[in-house]
């Protein structure tokens, strides 16, 4: 799991906003907000209130784990989907997501059985397993 201080550092970009502006918010220095998201120095209750106020997701921050509440409803549709899909349509999903936001010449590894069903422009080195007997 991500620290505190990487999923603090999530939110601030995930806004949109520089080291100085989100510290201000929090009523912080910059030097603060930086130990903060190197996890040398913990905020206290009024800083996460105040950036809480702001939009951050400060249980996501705190513990892991997101704010349904603060979720859109495309996001919450999603997960929705993706908790009732067997693991064979979330290995998928997942690995659709991910190539889509991945830069070009990355490679993607998906654990699972996804399926035999390859489509678009697609490279493939080192050869493709179908899982069938060699002849």
């Amino acid at each position: 799991m991500d620290s505190f201080g990487a999923r603090l550092r999530e939110e601030r970009k995930r806004l949109g906003l520089n080291q100085d502006d989100f510290a201000a918010i929090g009523g912080v220095r910059k030097n603060a907000q930086s130990n903060y998201e190197k996890d040398e120095r913990a905020p206290d209750a009024a800083y996460l209130q105040l950036v809480g106020a702001a939009g951050v997701d400060v249980l996501f921050v705190v513990t892991g784990e997101h704010n349904a509440a603060l979720l859109s409803a495309d996001e919450r549709a999603l997960l929705s989907a993706y908790k009732a899909a067997p693991p064979a349509v979330r290995a998928a999903a997942l690995a659709a997501l991910i190539a889509g936001t991945a830069p070009t010449g990355t490679t993607q590894v998906v654990h699972g059985d996804v399926g035999q069903q390859v489509a678009g422009n697609v490279t493939i080195e080192g050869g493709f397993n179908m899982g069938g007997k060699k002849k």
